[in-house]
């Protein structure tokens, strides 16, 4: 009999092992490795161009955080995340809202929807033009409504609120579908339950929906975080960094410490910065998540 448990566990294992085995070597092949990589580069003056190096400690760290740049940048990006993760998460909720009756597959949620799938280099171009000054779509609105244009990517003052412009509308779609989603999983007897007793729409969607919807604002939360934390593609053919640095965030800054000055250890150290913030938002999300488990299960 233990004979034949020993062979069935065993035989569980080696399924298990099969299943999972795929999923390990993906994840150390191209993100423990790399994260162990960039961490040990950052230790390091490596030029990028010759495979000589020397350790150096702490020194790349602590010149990062002298450098005037790498704290614009830092402020930068924690900037562009609250212009890019409040709007989204506020007007996908709306969209999901006011989308929601009608099931989430309408033409109206396809079409709010494609902007995701659609290339980031291909919105950023099309964007350029709508931002030009002279001949720009935005401008020609404004001035048909009586308003002055604005400089859009041609001043410090607008550059990063115009590509955080550019990446909520990016992002708005797959919002609402996460938000349409977690819409759809609430009992629709709550809703009817607070209707026989009275409830007006804005009460169900303040004790109801809300309430209900809070791990998905959490989880949308940090997916939108994220997404912002690594923006570069719209960076890179909006602005360039400019004007005037005003839309260098710590990944642009790494790509321009590592691939144009060729300071490789300097970037990796940037760009460990840029892991640890994002490590935190992923830590800070698991302890509301299992701090609100412990609430319910009370």
């Amino acid at each position: 009999m233990s004979h034949i448990h020993c062979s069935k566990a065993l035989k569980d294992g080696l399924v298990f092992a099969a299943f999972i085995l795929p999923a390990l070597v993906f994840l150390t092949l191209f993100w423990l490795i790399p994260i162990g990589a960039s961490i040990g580069i950052s230790f390091t003056d490596w030029d990028y161009m010759t495979s000589d190096f020397h350790i150096t400690g702490l020194e790349n760290y602590r010149s990062l955080f002298r450098d005037d740049s790498f704290r614009s940048a830092l402020s930068h990006t924690l900037l562009f995340a609250l212009e890019t993760v409040i709007p989204a998460m506020g007007l996908g909720l709306l969209l999901a809202l006011v989308l929601w009756p009608a099931g989430r597959h309408t033409i109206y949620s396809l079409i709010l929807f494609s902007p995701w799938i659609t290339p980031a280099v291909a919105v950023s171009i099309v964007w350029t033009w709508i931002f030009e000054p002279e001949s720009g779509l935005a401008n020609y609105l404004l001035n048909r409504l009586g308003m002055e244009g604005l400089p859009w990517l041609h001043s410090s003052q607008t550059a990063l609120a115009s590509v955080a412009l550019v990446t909520v509308w990016k992002n708005l779609g797959y919002v609402m579908l996460l938000f349409t989603g977690a819409l759809s999983r609430i009992p629709k007897g709550l809703y009817e339950a607070a209707s026989m007793d009275g409830a007006d729409s804005l009460r169900r969607f303040f004790y109801i929906t809300l309430p209900l919807l809070r791990p998905a604002v959490l989880l949308v939360g940090l997916v939108t975080a994220a997404d912002s934390l690594r923006a570069y593609d719209q960076i890179q053919i909006l602005t360039q960094g400019g004007p005037s640095g005003s839309t260098r965030t710590l990944l642009y800054l790494y790509y321009q410490l590592g691939f144009e000055q060729f300071n490789m250890g300097k970037a990796a150290a940037a760009v460990v910065v840029l892991m640890a913030i994002g490590m935190s938002l992923a830590l800070l999300q698991t302890y509301i998540n299992r701090k609100e488990g412990l609430s319910d299960e009370q």
